[in-house]
Order: C-alpha cells, then structure tokens, then sequence
C-alpha cells in the first residue's frame, strides 16, 4: 500500500534503510531550525545553505515530537536521541515491556533520562456489557489499562473495533473511563 500510495503521488520510495537516514535528518534539521540555528546542514541526503524557520513555533523549547514504532535498532534509538514521546503497538504486555527495556537501553546509551520521553501506546480495544467472544468487560478494560499503566505508558490510544455499536460508549463513559483516570503510572 505505501509503495503505491508513492508511486501514486510521484513521491519517491526509496528503501527501508535509506527512509530511515532520511527521517533522522529530518529531525536534526527541524531541531537545528527550531533552535534558531541558521548555519548550513550537510547530510547525506539533504544539503541547507540556510536553515530559516521564520516564524518560529510558539511551543518551547520546540513543537513536541512523538515517534511511533517499535523497531529496536533504529526507530527506538531515534527516540532516545530526538523525540519527546513514543507511541508503541499495544498488543501484548510483554512485548510492550520489552520495548521499553531496549528504549531505556538506547537513552543510556546516549545518555538521556528515560523519564524525559513521554510513553504512549496504540491498540484495539472491544467492549461489552458481558465480555462474549473475543471482547472484553468493562472491568477487563481497565485490568488491560491498569497493565500498560504499571509499564509506565502515560497515554493509550486505541481503535475501537465495535464503534458501531452505542453501548461501547456508555460502557467507556460510565466504567471504564473514570476508573482508568485514577490509575497511577508506574515512573511518573
């Protein structure tokens, strides 16, 4: 899909390894531009003569960045050195938390403090009154929050996969929600 969505808008794809090199200069030049640095950047692949962000961002020290992704070569390690949160797959708990060991490695590494990047999860949530099939109780829905919030990730964002459906709503206004709100996270 994304190499047609590119040959469909005549953006070039180029491979895995050189999208990568791509973004992490990204990073460097939005960073270098934010700071007010308008020295010239020479990367591999983008050259600036001048690095000009006029006007500047109104966030400081500059428009926070969230990285998503769970690879633990490269997009962890662009985490601990550029971002100011994560957002990983929230599937299983101890993938999750695994994850969050190599990210804890990689800020030592560069050493950055972990507790500086905010952690973030994306998943799929299905809820019902009575938890039939693969869904799960509202009581169920805040155990799995309970869980990622025990692995310290501050915010989850999930897709729901009975949207359709008007209970899920009463059930995560009435139940789910006010008790994951006092739910304390690990780290924080």
């Amino acid at each position: 899909m994304e190499r047609e969505e590119h040959r469909g808008l005549g953006v070039p794809f180029p491979p895995l390894a050189e999208r990568f090199e791509r973004l992490e200069e990204t990073l460097q030049i939005a960073l270098q531009m934010w700071s007010g640095d308008e020295s010239p950047y020479r990367g591999k692949h983008y050259r600036l003569e001048r690095p000009l962000n006029s006007p500047q961002s109104l966030q400081r020290p500059h428009p926070p960045i969230l990285i998503g992704g769970g690879g633990e070569r490269k997009t962890l390690r662009l985490v601990a050195r550029y971002a100011d949160a994560c957002n990983l797959f929230a599937y299983d708990m101890s993938v999750i938390a695994h994850k969050l060991d190599v990210l804890r490695a990689h800020c030592d590494a560069v050493g950055r403090p972990y507790a500086e990047i905010e952690k973030t999860s994306l998943g799929q949530l299905h809820v019902t009154r009575d938890g039939a099939g693969d869904s799960r109780t509202p009581a169920a829905a805040v155990e799995y929050f309970s869980g990622l919030a025990d692995l310290g990730i501050e915010h989850a964002i999930v897709g729901l996969r009975n949207v359709h459906d008007d209970e899920v709503f009463d059930l995560l206004g009435s139940e789910v929600i006010p008790a994951v709100e006092k739910l304390p996270v690990a780290g924080r």
